[in-house]
């Protein structure tokens, strides 16, 4: 029923529409004299045209996201016409706008409607061209219902596809009535934010793994991982290029829940890794990092997945003093007569035999290191385990610390290690300058008929996490001599990245890898909506021409 008040004569009238009648009500005559204007015969005429209007108004107006009321303007890469997911559209007053994983952005501001305006557009490892001044965007007559598109040109060899995670992954799309590939394109599990990926194929599902995950509800949201799963896509998942439809794990509130045991401080999965059991079962492993704070590690655990509780338990702790355990994205390999997982934080400098028993127990795992067998770390007195002649010795080595790259870093400064006597020591193809890559995953690829690399760097020029290196190699363990960026981010972080090879196309020449968008360790003022803290996916052809260089063997 429509009802409606107008003011005549001092007096207050409502008028319910539906019925036909009009109900008289006197109201407060100081109050209804501020509202009465000299000419009442004009108001009333007036209030009459409008409820003829509002009684019209079931058939007339339009829904308040009908398309018609926005203006949307489309951002798509010049080399593919694909739309281009955070694309920054900067008015000339600082108002920013940022395209969904669509490309697309939509506009509704009554200070820019029916008039002509400036966006600067920019994105990370995107170009856009400048004018005759040096401004590089676009004036759009902006207007309700209208559209435009622009062609930005990509400078990153790998394709940004779509965001993973967050809320509004294809906000703007549903704004502007566009149909979405996803099932949940505004808010899945009230996730608004979800930290480093895991991922790996169990019982013919795909089993996704996030860190620390917020929701839209309040600052806090839950720290003992996320999980999820979704179908393959040879089994009714999406393309990989278009998409993943993630089912998680919820609580009793729809809020993704936790699927380690809760502790006081955060708990962080890595080291996922899929074997039999003895009794040949499929069975998922990993290591858990009991969290203080952000770089103190107060415990570890080896857990194992539950399935009918559908969450981790504890299997045996690893002491903080063992220097061997899961970490990283485990991979598979056959060597020495056996099959191995194979890990690290970046180039896999350990591993264990790939089966039931091995995997839980820590005196089977062997690091690939310099030092003398047996030996830890010490920056002071480091036992490196050399030859006759004095060369160093990098081999595999039970009981014996892995040294990381900072470790590696300070024994070069203090001249107890030569550059040219470390194992792991790549370079960027383009500029001949070493580089420090951390966090990063590797697997073998059949169409390159390498093991291939997907790393970050730490301390880049562009962002201090957020440049993204390709590398290959013979052998797993390497070298690993140079290293092509394929990403690059302008002071914003991107780390963690993963390289998901069960959705590897082409007999693997593209391949698809995910990473972590965030403000963290970044230099940035402006935060991105949406995006900050956030999986976005990205497509690479191995073989584009700049992924191929000789690359010569120690």
């Amino acid at each position: 029923m429509l009802s409606f008040c107008i003011i005549y004569r001092g007096r207050a009238f409502s008028i319910a529409g539906s019925q036909g009648k009009h109900i008289t009500k006197p109201r407060d005559d100081a109050a209804a004299a501020r509202f009465v204007p000299r000419r009442r015969t004009f108001v009333l005429v007036a209030c009459l045209t409008c409820l003829a209007v509002c009684f019209a108004a079931p058939a007339l107006a339009a829904p308040a996201t009908q398309p018609a009321r926005y203006f949307g303007i489309e951002v798509v890469d010049d080399q593919t016409g694909r739309g281009v997911p955070l694309v920054e559209l900067k008015t000339v007053a600082n108002v920013r706008y940022y395209t969904d994983s669509a490309g697309l952005a939509a506009i509704d501001d009554p200070v820019l409607m029916g008039k002509p305006a400036f966006f600067f557009v920019a994105s990370h490892g995107y170009e856009f061209p400048p004018d005759g001044f040096g401004n590089r965007g676009a004036r759009l007559d902006v207007k309700a219902g209208g559209f435009a598109r622009l062609k930005i040109k990509r400078i990153n060899i790998a394709q940004r596809l779509y965001r993973l995670t967050g809320e509004g992954i294809y906000r703007d799309s549903v704004m502007l009535g566009r149909p979405t590939p996803i099932r949940q394109p505004l808010l899945d599990a009230q996730v608004s934010g979800q930290d480093s990926a895991l991922a790996a194929v169990y019982r013919g599902r795909i089993r996704w793994f996030f860190g620390d995950t917020l929701r839209p509800s309040y600052p806090l949201g839950q720290y003992w991982t996320s999980g999820a799963t979704s179908q393959l896509p040879a089994d009714g998942g999406l393309d990989p290029s278009v998409g993943v439809n993630l089912d998680y794990f919820v609580d009793d509130a729809g809020f993704s829940r936790g699927v380690l045991p809760r502790e006081k401080g955060p708990s962080w999965l890595d080291g996922l890794m899929v074997l039999k059991d003895d009794a040949g079962n499929d069975r998922m492993i990993a290591k858990c990092s009991l969290m203080k704070s952000l770089g103190e590690c107060v415990g570890r655990k080896l857990v194992v997945w539950n399935d009918r509780a559908q969450r981790f338990d504890y299997l045996l702790d690893i002491p903080l003093t063992q220097p061997l355990y899961p970490a990283g994205h485990p991979f598979r390999v056959q060597a020495d007569g056996q099959s191995w997982f194979y890990f690290g934080q970046c180039f896999p400098n350990m591993r264990v035999p790939a089966d039931w028993k091995s995997v839980r127990d820590l005196s089977a795992y062997e690091a690939f290191t310099c030092l003398a067998p047996g030996s830890r770390f010490d920056k002071e007195t480091p036992k490196l385990d050399r030859d006759a002649a004095g060369r160093l010795i990098w081999g595999w080595k039970k009981n014996t610390a892995a040294l990381e790259g900072g470790q590696i870093s300070r024994l070069i400064k203090s001249g107890k290690l030569k550059a040219d006597d470390v194992w792991f020591h790549p370079v960027d193809v383009e500029t001949h300058k070493p580089l420090a890559l951390e966090m990063g995953s590797v697997s073998y690829n059949a169409f390159a008929k390498k093991w291939i690399m997907i790393a970050g760097q730490k301390g880049g020029d562009s962002s201090f996490l957020g440049e993204i290196y390709f590398a290959q190699s013979p052998r797993p363990e390497g070298p690993w001599p140079w290293a092509r960026k394929i990403v690059t981010h302008n002071q914003y972080s991107f780390y963690n990245p993963v390289h998901h090879d069960f959705f590897d196309q082409q007999g693997g020449r593209v391949i698809y890898f995910q990473g972590t968008y965030t403000a963290t360790f970044s230099r940035t003022t402006h935060p991105t909506p949406r995006y900050e803290y956030n999986q976005i996916m990205y497509r690479l052809d191995l073989d584009d021409p700049r992924l191929k260089w000789p690359a010569p063997e120690k």
